[in-house]
């Protein structure tokens, strides 16, 4: 229920109303009397018009989903109703919610008995843990003489989580111990042990086809076969402040975690284990697991991950007792500084498989090339990807001025959620 309060916008109206009647009481007259009677027949008037007004307006507010990723658009749908009567000749909606770029507020008209409805709609350009609402509503009387207010205190978290894009052009290093890889194709390996479902892909056959699931998902799903078992992942992203330029989606920290959550993603659906480590003002330490639900834990890091203090080196140092040999470690980072080349060393030294992605500072507008990185990698035979601002462009949207759109109409089919 919302909070309502109903005041008198000024104090003038009393302070007449009291006058006129001193005046009549002091020295009676028809004029001071017709006056009186109408301001104070007005004055009750738009009382009564201010109460019923905030007893009769309702407003509900319902969204599709409680999650979003960057270039999604959001969608609302409110609906204003006056049980009432009487008409009010305005309301205003303010919304206050936290999402950039996203302000639903409308001023509307509506009559007595009467419920109108409409639609708002913008995309969502940044990751990161929002809250729709709260909102309030601000109506009055005809006379403008009251101001009734309307508080909806209530407001729900919505997750923007980073957008998910193919990389076949990035190989990770395999892992894993001696002996193991990728699953053989023998068709007598794959009939030894049934380990798990997942998504179908193009290269599956029809017979490993899991109908049961199939079914029941709607969507295609294949039996996941237990072959020569597969290294775990550990995504490790550079979040130091100092080495990051770029200003929004054009910035080496988003492209970052772009990349980040589409090898975590591609991983987990291939049947890998996948953690995640990063420091921003606390760490993020998510060990390797596999399944949907990792999936969407490591993407909600990912979408409020932030720069840090932190430098890659001291990162690497910490996770060196939680490495195993042979362990497939995907390092993410635009820093040209080689000191945390020197951290890595340690972590080769005792079997780790690592792969750099290293994001080209030059590409995104800074003045330095990593060569010196790129010639530490080559040395140590590292497998490196230099990555330039160009390589997720052709898949991504500029977001540096999101549309909106907005209108009053009937709506399509579809399941909404209440929020409000």
């Amino acid at each position: 229920m919302p909070k309502i309060t109903q005041r008198l916008n000024t104090r003038l109206m009393p302070l007449i109303v009291g006058v006129l009647v001193l005046v009549q009481l002091i020295e009676p007259f028809k004029g001071w009397q017709i006056l009186l009677v109408g301001l104070a027949g007005a004055w009750f008037l738009g009382y009564l018009w201010a109460r019923s007004l905030a007893r009769s307006l309702r407003l509900t507010r319902e969204i599709r989903f409680g999650w979003a990723q960057v270039g999604d658009r959001l969608i609302e749908r409110f609906t204003l109703e006056n049980i009432g009567r009487l008409r009010a000749l305005w309301v205003e909606v303010a919304d206050h919610s936290s999402l950039p770029w996203y302000q639903p507020n409308r001023v509307v008209y509506i009559e007595g008995d009467r419920s109108i409805r409409w639609f708002n709609e913008a995309v969502c350009a940044h990751r990161g843990l929002f809250r729709l609402g709260p909102i309030s509503m601000r109506t009055g009387d005809p006379f403008g003489l009251y101001t009734v207010d309307l508080e909806y205190p209530l407001s729900i978290p919505l997750l923007v989580m980073p957008p998910v894009l193919p990389l076949p052009t990035i190989e990770v290093a395999a892992g894993g111990r001696p002996g193991e890889g990728r699953t053989k194709t023998d068709d007598l390996e794959r009939t030894v042990s049934v380990s798990h479902v997942r998504e179908y892909q193009l290269n599956d056959q029809w017979r490993w086809i899991h109908w049961p699931t199939s079914a029941r998902r709607q969507s295609l799903y294949v039996r996941s076969f237990d072959g020569a078992p597969a290294g775990d992942w550990w995504l490790v992203l550079d979040m130091h402040r100092e080495v990051h330029i770029g200003l929004g989606q054009d910035s080496t920290e988003e492209h970052q975690v772009i990349l980040a959550a589409s090898l975590a993603d591609r991983g987990i659906r291939s049947g890998r284990a996948v953690g995640l480590v990063a420091a921003n003002e606390e760490l993020i330490w998510l060990p390797p697991r596999g399944g949907e639900g990792q999936r969407w834990q490591i993407l909600y890091s990912l979408a409020q991950v932030d720069l840090g203090d932190r430098p890659l080196g001291d990162l690497l140092t910490r996770m060196g007792p939680s490495l195993g040999r042979n362990t497939s470690l995907v390092i993410v980072t635009p820093s040209v500084d080689s000191k945390w080349i020197q951290a890595l060393i340690p972590l080769i030294d005792r079997g780790v498989i690592p792969t750099v992605l290293l994001l080209n500072p030059r590409t995104f507008g800074g003045s330095s090339e990593p060569v010196e990185i790129q010639s530490s990698l080559i040395n140590l035979g590292v497998t490196y990807y230099l990555i330039s601002r160009d390589l997720l462009e052709d898949t991504t949207t500029r977001f540096d001025e999101p549309d909106k759109m907005s209108g009053i109409h009937e709506p399509v089919r579809e399941t909404w959620e209440v929020i409000l």
